[in-house]
């Protein structure tokens, strides 16, 4: 409507004011409402013309949408195993927690009796590394033992051979015999406790550090399943619908307990879905203008600072079917991100609330290049310009946007 006055000015008015004093014909006499077709038909033509080609300039230049949302990022509140809720440490449905604050706790018994089985297995290890200690003292004196029977064997048998030498009549072959099978026998004694020895010391340096390491790193991984039973929040935030109750199941698949908003989400950034004929139009560094719904009668400065390079609506997932393009009923939109030109311009406005957003074009720095030629400028100047005309439209918005709402929306 805007653009259809504006171009009225310039096109239907001066053809009346030439009728009116050129021609000398009066609206309600010469001028009816059968004949101001004919009258004004250049004026009238021309007015429609200038608008649609008005119209076609300023939305295509200086991109506008009502699909602009402050998104904000929430993370669900879920334990990493299932359980049984046994204590809550937020109190009512909502507020405000920080990083590391506990949320709630599951019962743990389970937890604990793993634990302190754990705790009673590195225990009974150390016993048994107090054992194997007192089995290599109990081996090495069985070593001296042996060793000394031996001996005495070794020294008897070489007594009997040198009387038997000397005197073959004096010793019987029989006994010299005994005492070869005793000296073999203490040999043996020797070797097997030299045998517990080191099986003794094999299970004090190898294999019970192994079983101690073992049950330590049981008792850590208890200690870890134990610690998952009370769930802390991951960053700053809010907590909002947290209806959890003592004996709830809760479920990390099915059943969450409530939602973290993470703080300052959703302040500070805009995020805005423009036509996907404005693609090319839409660069980082334009211009905008955006007002929104919880922050009323406010024109608020604005800056893209990025442009999505794809389309979310042709986006696809491997599956079991081929995809038909028919299943892209609504064309999709190029995501826009915007934030405020000035410190403090996003103050007040809502996380999640509806905004309407304008991007304005700028070719200054084509238009003061010099190899621009002076039609080429001349245009660009008048694109340029034209985007007063989106400026005043959004503006009035702003200014219908409570009324619309409050007074016609039903209220």
């Amino acid at each position: 409507m805007l653009e259809l006055l504006l171009c009225s000015l310039l096109t239907i008015l001066p053809d009346y004011l030439y009728r009116r004093y050129g021609q000398g014909k009066r609206i309600g006499k010469e001028i009816t409402f059968y004949s101001v077709w004919f009258e004004l038909r250049w004026g009238i033509v021309s007015c429609l013309m200038l608008t649609i080609g008005l119209i076609t300039v300023v939305f295509y230049n200086h991109p506008a949408t009502t699909n602009a949302t402050a998104y904000f990022r929430t993370i669900p509140v879920l334990p990493e195993t299932n359980g049984r809720v046994a204590e809550i440490y937020v109190d009512g449905v909502s507020g405000e927690v920080r990083q590391g604050a506990p949320l709630f706790r599951l019962d743990s018994a389970k937890q604990e009796a793993a634990a302190e089985t754990a705790r009673r297995k590195i225990a009974e290890t150390d016993a048994a590394m107090v054992v194997a200690r007192a089995d290599i003292q109990a081996a090495e004196g069985k070593i001296v033992e042996t060793r000394s029977s031996y001996q005495q064997a070794v020294d008897e048998l070489e007594t009997k051979q040198e009387i038997y030498r000397r005197n073959p009549g004096a010793v019987a072959t029989r006994d010299i015999e005994k005492l070869q099978v005793a000296v073999q026998g203490r040999q043996g004694s020797i070797d097997a406790a030299t045998a517990a020895k080191q099986q003794a010391e094999a299970q004090l340096s190898t294999l019970l550090p192994a079983q101690k390491a073992s049950a330590e790193a049981e008792l850590a991984q208890a200690e870890v399943d134990l610690s998952k039973t009370v769930v802390r929040a991951g960053v700053d935030g809010r907590v909002e619908q947290f209806t959890l109750r003592v004996g709830d199941i809760v479920n990390p698949l099915m059943r969450p307990a409530g939602v973290l908003i993470p703080a300052g989400a959703g302040r500070g950034r805009l995020q805005a879905g423009f036509g996907q004929v404005e693609a090319q139009v839409m660069k980082v560094g334009m211009v905008a203008e955006a007002t929104c719904a919880s922050k009323p009668w406010t024109i608020i400065p604005m800056v893209v600072t990025g442009v999505q390079d794809y389309i979310a609506a042709g986006q696809i997932r491997s599956g079991e079917q081929l995809l038909d393009a028919q299943q892209v009923t609504r064309p999709g939109t190029v995501l826009a991100f915007l934030e405020p030109l000035y410190e403090g311009g996003f103050d007040g406005v809502t996380p999640g609330s509806s905004c309407i957003v304008n991007a304005y074009s700028s070719h200054h720095e084509e238009i003061i290049a010099p190899e621009t030629g002076t039609m080429r400028g001349f245009v660009l100047h008048a694109v340029d310009a034209v985007g007063l005309v989106h400026a005043m439209i959004l503006r009035i918005q702003a200014l219908l946007y409570p009324i619309q709402t409050l007074v016609l929306g039903g209220h």
